[in-house]
């Protein structure tokens, strides 16, 4: 049965264009206008992914995320406004798995939606299930990355990474000790027909800093080259 995909937000125009490129690609698409109508639907007949607004009346993404965490871990992606990084930082603590800023490719929204229903299928199967070949691990020193299932271990201890943040930081660790320019991380991160400005890979780059360091308050393997780009430097 084809995934099934629930949209929230209040705006009309979003609602009507992404269901629309959702259903030519072959999801089922349940619309919601606020977050009070969608809680009971996702919380009584949960679709595979949500797609969430963090702006909306009644009830916000935020406070919508917090309801359904209490009972579920239906994979979430945040819509957000653009260089908001509080609304970001907090639905990732939350327990969001991605977020993408307004205004937003739907390319770029189908292709995240995939990833993540991808990473969750294989988080949930069975050990030795079949199929092809998994792709091999990446072990640079402390830092370990399984690209199966979209999961970081630094020091034995996991680290939770939305999937964009995993693809920037799986690109750097790949070429250990290779400059990676922010256009090489963009490449990696996103579809080449996607823009994003450098700001956007600097707040990941900070992001994922921040992360290991909750972790390990030494951790310096990602450095800076000023005016280049970014290289993982872990011995």
């Amino acid at each position: 049965m084809a995934p099934a995909i629930a949209l929230v937000d209040d705006d009309r125009n979003i609602l009507t264009s992404v269901s629309i490129a959702l259903q030519a690609e072959g999801f089922i698409v349940r619309v919601y206008s606020d977050g009070e109508a969608a809680l009971k639907a996702l919380t009584d007949n949960p679709p595979d992914l949500a797609v969430l607004d963090i702006k909306m009346p009644r009830l916000d993404g935020m406070e919508l995320l917090r309801r359904l965490r209490e009972k579920s871990a239906l994979p979430v992606i945040f819509l957000t406004s653009k260089d908001d990084e509080l609304d970001e930082a907090l639905g990732l603590a939350m327990g969001a798995d991605d977020y993408i800023s307004k205004p937003f490719s739907q390319r770029l929204l189908i292709a995240r939606i995939r990833a993540i229903l991808r990473r969750a299928e294989l988080r949930n199967a069975p050990e030795g299930a079949e199929g092809s070949p998994p792709p091999e691990k990446v072990v640079r020193g402390r830092l370990e990355m399984d690209p199966a299932r979209y999961q970081v271990t630094w020091l034995g201890r996991e680290v939770t990474l939305t999937v964009t943040e995993f693809m920037i930081l799986e690109a750097l660790a790949q070429r250990h000790g290779v400059v990676k320019t922010r256009d090489q991380l963009m490449d990696a991160a996103y579809q080449d027909d996607v823009y994003v400005d450098d700001r956007t890979i600097d707040s990941h780059i900070k992001r994922l800093r921040r992360k290991f360091r909750q972790l390990d308050p030494e951790f310096k393997a990602i450095e800076t080259l000023y005016g280049v780009g970014y290289r993982f430097a872990e011995g």
